[in-house]
């Protein structure tokens, strides 16, 4: 007979409690997809990957400074995906209701053209096969192959750069 509380395992006056996925003394990583971006070296292609414990039935994403070329493969193809990338959002989902089983590994591979210096992925959703949200852990920002050229950008300064591709401010006009 307990005199105090009980946890989550029972434990007179023990201290584990449930966490945001309802495992006791869990630390929330069950229902928490993570996701990350990186460059396959031999394909110059960018990857997405995927660590999820939990069915995933669709997902729309960001990647600045890109310019997306085609979006395909990995995880979304696998499991009948259609998947439609535009600038720098990519969207995903099954017409059928299908989804993504628990697993980890590459979502899709993005074949696309640096913008910039880096790559960092932003305004994440994610559904549920019943349409409710999944909670998200993103990875940190990339480095991408492109160089930075400051210069002057105006056509009708006398000292425009053609090859800049960042405005520096040193215009100068006569």
């Amino acid at each position: 007979n307990c005199m105090v509380n009980e946890d989550c395992f029972g434990e007179c006056g023990g201290e584990a409690v449930e966490d945001e996925c309802g495992i006791c003394d869990g630390d929330g990583s069950l229902c928490t997809v993570s996701l990350s971006i990186s460059v396959d070296d031999l394909t110059g292609l960018m990857l997405v990957n995927m660590s999820n414990a939990m069915d995933v039935a669709g997902f729309q994403f960001e990647i600045s400074n890109i310019n997306i070329i085609s979006a395909s493969g990995g995880s979304a193809e696998e499991n009948g995906f259609m998947v439609s990338a535009s600038g720098g959002i990519v969207l995903g989902f099954d017409l059928s209701g299908g989804s993504i089983p628990a697993g980890d590994g590459v979502l899709v591979e993005i074949d696309f053209t640096a913008l910039w210096d880096e790559a960092c992925m932003s305004d994440v959703v994610l559904s549920d096969p019943l349409g409710g949200g999944i909670n998200f852990a993103i990875g940190d920002c990339i480095a991408l192959d492109f160089t930075v050229v400051d210069g002057c950008m105006d056509a009708d300064a006398c000292n425009y750069n053609e090859d800049a591709n960042q405005d520096d401010g040193s215009c100068e006009y006569s």
